[in-house]
């Protein structure tokens, strides 16, 4: 319940915790605020079930995107290196990019390595998928282990793509990103997620 002090005071608005937990809210209703080359922004009304007030919410619409572990033989990654705009600076990160309308997640990742790198590999497959940020992102991230990669094709990038392709070896990847010298969330989720497996194949596991 609000609770306000005299006027001049500070006011303090406390929320008494339901005991059934945090409620789902209603969606009532969606439009358009923007609509950009890589993403629509969009307000969205909810009800909340038990106070029943309304509010709109900025959603971020973007496609689901993939990023792809790509480990040799010989237990390298392959990582890219290029200008992100965002920061306004060079990212180290592992490849990936859009997952077109329709296409599966993995086929997308070995796509996007092929295209970034020129690296193919001999298997594939879902490490997992993450959401970028549930808080105004609506999409997902999909996490691709891509293993027994060489180079084997020409890179053939987009238009604005500069990219230098770097090998270090799992240890030293791992050791960048443990030491914050890679700093894409995305690339950090794929790298968290690769680490117990490579580690259990060392064991033997």
């Amino acid at each position: 319940m609000p609770l306000a002090l005299p006027a001049g005071g500070i006011f303090f608005s406390l929320m008494i915790p339901d005991p059934a937990g945090p409620q789902r809210w209603q969606p009532l209703a969606q439009r358009s605020q923007l609509q950009t080359r890589v993403f629509a922004v969009l307000g969205r009304t909810y009800r909340h079930p038990v106070r029943r007030i309304e509010r709109e919410f900025v959603v971020i619409d973007a496609p689901d995107w993939v990023n792809v572990v790509a480990h040799t033989a010989d237990d390298r990654l392959v990582l890219v290196r290029q200008f992100r705009y965002g920061m306004d600076g060079f990212s180290l990160e592992v490849p990936g990019g859009i997952v077109e309308p329709g296409e599966d997640p993995v086929a997308a990742g070995v796509r996007e390595l092929q295209e970034e790198t020129g690296y193919a590999g001999t298997s594939a497959r879902l490490l997992g998928s993450v959401r970028p940020n549930p808080a105004i992102q609506a999409n997902h991230c999909h996490l691709v282990l891509v293993e027994g990669v060489t180079l084997a094709h020409a890179q053939a990038w987009d238009p604005d793509e500069e990219i230098e392709v770097t090998t270090p070896t799992v240890a030293e990847a791992l050791a960048l990103a443990h030491s914050g010298q890679i700093v894409h969330a995305l690339a950090l989720n794929a790298l968290m997620l690769f680490e117990p497996v490579w580690r259990a194949r060392r064991a033997g596991i």
